[in-house]
């Protein structure tokens, strides 16, 4: 048995209400690691089941009892290695996309799933009432969760620890935009942390699976602990000492980027139309940390302490207690929509959170209802009296709202804004790749992140190949397109590894792969290297996106909004910029060994997935 892992999964069939443990082979661990990747190879060979059963993938329902879910944590969760806490969840399919769904979350959840004696979950069909799930000091229970079924994610999470008595308890469930199959419905855990992209609440509650409550006294076994403590010294000196870990993120939180992105000129504003938002100070760090900030709220094991404790005292808004908002969620929500009142923004935030949505989703599908509006698209009636208009933050809050109960013109909100822009007959209003809404960077101000956009597997996703962290926070030119498709394959297929591991990808603004080694070595017993890691995270990769082809998607969804590649940038300090994608995915494709982006024959020997 491999140190680091609990050496134990639980796999939980709603439709026979049947609990079976298992554990992977020493052998897949070291290929796999855990977390996204472990889940990326279960979720291909449950694939190739459904096709022996002449399941056709392309046409399966991602709302079928036939999908799945994985969550999955690493051999680092729950460990003390700094910022140890998250976990990964996926789906084979997407209710919102129709590609594969993942998701990575924080807080304290991922830690507590070790303790309670378990490295991961898979949940297999469908109940037929509600149900939810209890793995407390290693003993895996399923209840009976109809008193739930209606409750917002913070009364869910207080009535599960009461009914367990463990206060402390950690809680992963959906809300009522998950129980109502909203396409953009997250995962929930610890009230407002977040699986939060790609629809998995959807999935979840089109189970009928209401939640995941977790404790226990576990605790993964370290096989070099000397050696472990030693690096972890070292590990957490280098995040205090770097600008962004530790000084950045800890004073203004993640919002510390809503001015560096503006001044640069992509911040997306009025549904990408510009880069540059005039108000975007009172949407700011240092704003909502001089006006609305109660406390810093840090993840398991965090010395960065981005998360923030927030309140609104006065206003229209008043909110007693939430958290956050996040940098992209006060985008997506603030400068996507051309909202600059920082009150509005936390509560329609605040709904997001306790009713379980994608808050970048929700956010740039009203940026787009709004251009839609702007251009006489959407009749009176379908608004029914909102003015759904740029700046209006009244907008933002109703709907927020509506999109949880599929009321109104929240129901094609929360279909997302690929659907809801062909709806209304104007699909290049849609700002997504892949059918996922794409966050806070204009690519045509960082060449990089658009090549991301385009090639990332889960779709318009930034935190799949983090490349902000060179062209914008780091000394890569931002405009050129010279060296991005290596740049990109080498963030990608890194952060394959931090999602596997699992722990926060913040991390690497101070740490590379040769502490990543540091980390995974000790705790295993592994010789490993940074060599074998980032062979590692290609291997993921590609074996995602292997399940991404059998799901019918190639080269042709390599790509992004024409507003992108043909309409330069406005003003700004970005002004006359557009993105050159071709060239660079061409590149890209050729340092991947890919043809129309599929993986050769050649590239899945290499890579031993053959």
């Amino acid at each position: 048995m491999v140190k680091g892992y609990m050496n134990k999964w639980l796999k939980v069939n709603l439709t026979t209400q049947e609990l079976e443990e298992f554990t992977f082979s020493d052998e897949i661990l070291r290929k796999f690691i855990g977390g996204k990747g472990i889940a990326v190879h279960y979720m291909w060979e449950y694939a190739k089941k459904l096709e022996e059963k002449r399941i056709n993938l392309q046409e399966m329902d991602a709302l079928s009892p036939d999908n799945i879910l994985v969550f999955a944590t690493g051999p680092v969760t729950g460990t003390k290695s700094p910022n140890s806490g998250r976990h990964h969840v996926m789906a084979l399919k997407s209710p919102l996309t129709g590609s594969i769904g993942s998701g990575n979350s924080g807080g304290r959840w991922g830690a507590k799933l070790k303790f309670a004696g378990y490295d991961g979950i898979i949940v297999v069909g469908k109940a037929d009432r509600p149900t939810y799930l209890s793995l407390i000091d290693k003993k895996a229970e399923l209840h009976d969760a109809t008193e739930l079924w209606g409750k917002n994610s913070i009364e869910t999470s207080d009535w599960l620890r009461t009914k367990h008595n463990v206060k402390r308890a950690g809680v992963s469930c959906i809300g009522p935009a998950g129980e109502n199959l909203v396409p953009i419905a997250v995962i929930m855990n610890e009230e407002h942390r977040a699986a939060g992209r790609t629809g998995l609440g959807a999935v979840m509650g089109s189970k009928n699976f209401k939640a995941i409550i977790v404790e226990g006294k576990a605790k993964p076994e370290i096989a070099n602990p000397k050696e472990f403590g030693s690096k972890v010294k070292e590990h957490v000196e280098k995040l205090k000492e770097n600008g962004v870990t530790g000084q950045g993120l800890p004073t203004y939180g993640t919002a510390v980027l809503v001015n560096i992105v503006n001044q640069n000129g992509l911040f997306p504003t009025k549904n990408w139309q510009s880069g540059v938002f005039d108000e975007a100070e009172k949407l700011s760090g240092e704003t909502l940390t001089e006006e609305y900030l109660i406390s810093k709220h840090p993840c398991y094991g965090c010395v960065v302490a981005c998360g923030r404790k927030t309140k609104v005292d006065k206003g229209n808004y008043k909110t007693s207690y939430t958290e956050g908002p996040e940098y992209e969620s006060i985008w997506a929500l603030g400068g996507s929509t051309a909202v600059s009142d920082m009150s509005a923004v936390i509560r329609a935030n605040h709904y997001c959170d306790i009713l379980g949505m994608d808050p970048i989703s929700m956010g740039s599908t009203i940026a787009a209802a709004m251009e839609l509006t702007q251009n006489g698209k959407i009749p009176e009636d379908d608004s029914q009296g909102l003015k759904v208009e740029f700046g209006n933050p009244d907008a933002v809050v109703e709907l927020a709202w509506m999109t949880a109960y599929r009321q109104g013109l929240g129901y094609w909100i929360g279909e997302g804004s690929r659907k809801m822009c062909q709806h209304y007959g104007a699909p290049d209003l849609s700002m997504e790749v892949k059918g996922l809404e794409m966050p806070a960077y204009d690519p045509r101000g960082a060449k990089g992140i658009g090549l991301n956009y385009a090639t990332s597997n889960r779709g318009g996703c930034h935190v799949t190949g983090y490349t902000i962290a060179a062209e914008v926070l780091g000394d890569v030119d931002r405009f050129t397109i010279e060296g991005k498709a290596e740049l990109t394959k080498t963030f990608q297929d890194f952060t394959s590894i931090v999602n596997s591991s699992v722990n926060c990808l913040f991390l690497t603004f101070a740490l590379g792969l040769d502490e990543y080694a540091e980390m995974i070595g000790p705790i295993t017993g592994w010789d490993v290297n940074a060599d074998e890691l980032l062979k590692t995270g290609e291997r993921i990769t590609n074996l995602e996106r292997m399940i991404l082809n059998k799901l019918g998607l190639s080269g042709k969804d390599d790509t992004l909004p024409k507003r992108l590649t043909d309409e330069k940038m406005p003003s700004g300090p970005s002004e006359g910029q557009t993105v050159d994608l071709e060239t660079m995915k061409q590149e890209y494709y050729h340092l991947r060994g890919w043809e129309d982006g599929i993986p050769t024959v050649s590239k899945i020997s290499e890579l031993g997935l053959n």
